[in-house]
């Protein structure tokens, strides 16, 4: 369980630091900013290569979302669930930790702002309510978790999991980033939210509830329809 831990320690150390990294350091950044379409792919190749990296050791869940889904879905125990988002939430943290060492670094600092932070209303970077923004989040999640929960089943090709997990978190981001920031990870929002603090810190609530609700429904669905009869 040690390894485990560390392992998605340091994977959503990898998910937040780069795709939040990449949010706040490098989509506007003047003359050559990444804009919504660079941050999407970066979120998507955090998750490609530490699934790669480290999916041999944890399943590189990196998210407690995944983990409530996957349990769903029958493919993890009950009894790892809290090591794991505990291991998730505090590698999210620690990222948000070192992004904020950078970013307070820079010439003329003079505070975080949005810090890649998650919200709704006047938050939502496109401006959308908050049944925008719950809607999107457990659509996205559900869609998220029967994209992993297939490619993970084991008649699905060998050695490709990575690629189609990593892409689909990519496409979630071209959608939903107008949204709500795009979350489906509770882990990323509460690195980002605690930084923040305020009104990150009072939304976020919601980016714990719908991407786990997501995440469970997709489970259930996926093991009553999709999943190998026993």
């Amino acid at each position: 369980m040690t390894t485990k831990f560390a392992a998605e320690f340091i994977g959503t150390f990898w998910l937040v630091l780069g795709g939040c990294g990449s949010a706040v350091l490098a989509a506007a950044f003047p003359e050559v900013g990444i804009g919504l379409t660079g941050v999407s792919i970066a979120f998507g190749l955090t998750v490609l290569t530490i699934v790669y990296a480290l999916g041999r050791v944890s399943g590189a869940h990196l998210n407690p979302a995944v983990s409530f889904g996957l349990w769903a879905g029958g493919q993890f125990k009950a009894k790892e669930l809290l090591p794991y988002i505990v291991a998730q939430v505090l590698g999210g943290i620690a990222a948000a930790g070192i992004l904020y060492i950078i970013v307070s670094g820079k010439a003329g600092f003079d505070g975080i702002g949005g810090f890649a932070a998650n919200g709704y209303g006047e938050h939502s970077p496109g401006g959308f309510s908050m049944v925008s923004a719950l809607v999107t989040e457990v659509v996205m999640t559900f869609m998220f978790l029967i994209i992993i929960l297939g490619a993970i089943d084991e008649r699905a090709p060998k050695g490709f999991a990575g690629i189609a997990i990593g892409l689909a978190l990519t496409l979630i981001h071209l959608i939903s980033i107008p949204v709500t920031n795009t979350s489906v990870n509770p882990a990323r929002s509460t690195s980002q939210a605690i930084f923040v603090g305020g009104w990150a810190v009072e939304q976020l609530w919601l980016f714990w509830l719908a991407p786990i609700v997501g995440a469970i429904l997709a489970g259930f669905v996926y093991k009553a329809f999709f999943a190998k009869k026993k």
